[in-house]
């Protein structure tokens, strides 16, 4: 006499031979709550102790609009450049061979290792006006420290590893024979980049402009010497938050930062769900 086999219920998690799932989940949760979730708690917590009006007097003041707007527009700038010239990087690094190649491959990680603020110091003394490269392009008249696009320049030093790293694993699986089929059913250099590799490489790019994005908006030591901290022309948001501290003025600041939370939440929550798509699309 045979019974039936046990109806399988719903389970939290597979069965797995490797032992300690529940010590691991409960020192990862501790972990998250006490780096991540307690501090942002408290941030909010302190914004909504403000009420409602003072909250939206600090976010729609002139100031802080254009703080908030130079970040963001500059972040996104930045991240849109790297992700063209970090693929090209990534794409040489992996496709060719040439002498120094391990010198430059080892030169992208530069920006990991470099402090900030000395990177903020030696971009300023090269575009300064009296700089080397500043000095240049001031007869052209193209001034590139102390204005929004020398913050740019500074996020696209920072946020280039972020995509090169990014892309150049995804980019190494790409066997050469799948450029070579391309080409003898007749897929000229533009089609074969644009239809065949492109695709594969939709959710690593988009990752890398993820990461590179999220790097500039908070980026403040490489930033703060190059940007020149001129209100309503190139003060970051950063920057603002350090202001209203050095103020005595929390309340703001902590506004201030609860803003920045909210913007980078949302496009960064945007971002994954393009993400998702491309995956799912081109796999």
């Amino acid at each position: 006499m045979t019974t039936a086999p046990a109806k399988a219920g719903w389970r939290f998690r597979q069965p797995s031979v490797i032992p300690g799932f529940g010590l691991t989940l409960g020192f990862s949760l501790a972990y998250l709550t006490l780096i991540i979730l307690i501090p942002l708690s408290g941030l909010i917590w302190r914004s909504a102790a403000l009420g409602w009006t003072d909250f939206w007097a600090i976010a729609t003041d002139r100031r802080t609009i254009n703080a908030l707007q130079i970040s963001f527009g500059t972040a996104f700038v930045a991240a849109a450049v790297n992700v063209v010239f970090g693929t090209i990087v990534a794409w040489v690094l992996v496709r060719y061979n040439f002498p120094g190649r391990r010198i430059v491959d080892a030169m992208v990680d530069l920006p990991f290792a470099l402090p900030t603020a000395v990177a903020g110091i030696a971009l300023t003394t090269l575009y300064a006006p009296n700089g080397w490269l500043g000095s240049l392009l001031a007869p052209l008249g193209i001034k590139v420290a102390y204005t929004p696009l020398g913050i740019v320049i500074a996020l696209i030093f920072i946020g280039l590893p972020f995509v090169v790293r990014t892309v150049q694993p995804i980019m190494e699986e790409i066997d050469k024979e799948v450029e070579e089929v391309a080409a003898t059913l007749g897929a000229n250099r533009f089609q074969t980049i644009s239809r065949v590799l492109l695709p594969g490489l939709a959710p690593a790019i988009v990752t890398g402009f993820a990461l590179a994005f999220a790097r500039g908006v908070g980026e403040y030591g490489s930033v703060i010497f190059i940007a020149g901290n001129l209100p309503y022309k190139s003060e970051i948001a950063p920057l603002l938050i350090v202001i209203r501290l050095e103020e005595y003025n929390y309340a703001a600041a902590t506004a201030i930062a609860a803003i920045m939370l909210a913007l980078s939440f949302v496009m960064l929550l945007v971002i994954n769900l393009v993400q998702t798509w491309s995956r799912k699309r081109y796999g």
